[in-house]
């Protein structure tokens, strides 16, 4: 996916400069954000990149309310824009509006996410193993490790460089999205960017490959 963060020139799209800067009316907001939905559809990935960052504080805050985790809220809002980006197409206009659309998405996702970990909650409050039983993983846990750092391998290899880049540091070399910023002598806006679409685009590549 690409970097860019800024709404397109208000000339090109026709909306009012000043919703350009986010004074403009709900009506003008919605229509731009059908247009970066329409545009995704046909795999712009920076129209993309805009919707993004646009909605997804709001749907990141409406999964934390049902999930009650910051991690959770955060991997589930990843996931719903995953979903929007691959179905983009599917959106309907006579149905609601983008917001309504991709909050659909996210409480159905939350809930999915909500009754899992219930579930397996469940599952680890069942019968306590013997002591002395090993806790080593098994033979068939062990092919299905391997196999997962292969697929997540490949998707990293997948990414545009500079998304690569700031996933590296961050999850390999511990750095913050501030120290990055310094060490690449980069805005720090960009640095966040890359690392929400590098996560993004990482996620897609795994489902991809996962089937």
């Amino acid at each position: 996916m690409g970097e860019s963060s800024l709404p397109p020139d208000p000339v090109e799209t026709g909306v009012s400069p000043a919703f350009a800067v986010g004074t403009g009316t709900g009506h003008e907001r919605e229509l731009l954000w059908r247009e970066w939905l329409r545009q995704s559809a046909e795999g712009d990935r920076d129209a993309f990149a805009r919707l993004y960052d646009a909605t997804s504080g709001l749907i990141y805050s409406l999964v934390l309310r049902i999930l009650g985790n910051p991690a959770d809220a955060e991997e589930v809002t990843l996931d719903v824009y995953v979903q929007a980006w691959r179905h983009a197409a599917r959106f309907d206009a006579a149905r609601g509006g983008v917001a309504a659309w991709l909050a659909t998405i996210g409480r159905s996702r939350a809930l999915d996410r909500y009754r899992s970990h219930g579930a397996r909650q469940k599952r680890e409050a069942g019968p306590v193993q013997e002591e002395g039983v090993s806790e080593a993983p098994s033979p068939e846990r062990l092919v299905s490790m391997s196999e997962e750092r292969k697929v997540v391998s490949a998707a990293m290899r997948a990414l545009p460089a500079e998304q690569r880049q700031v996933i590296e540091l961050a999850y390999f070399q511990g750095l913050s999205q501030s120290e990055m910023a310094e060490r690449l002598e980069l805005p720090l806006g960009t640095v966040k960017t890359r690392v929400r679409l590098g996560m993004m685009c990482l996620r897609e590549h795994v489902l991809e490959q996962r089937g």
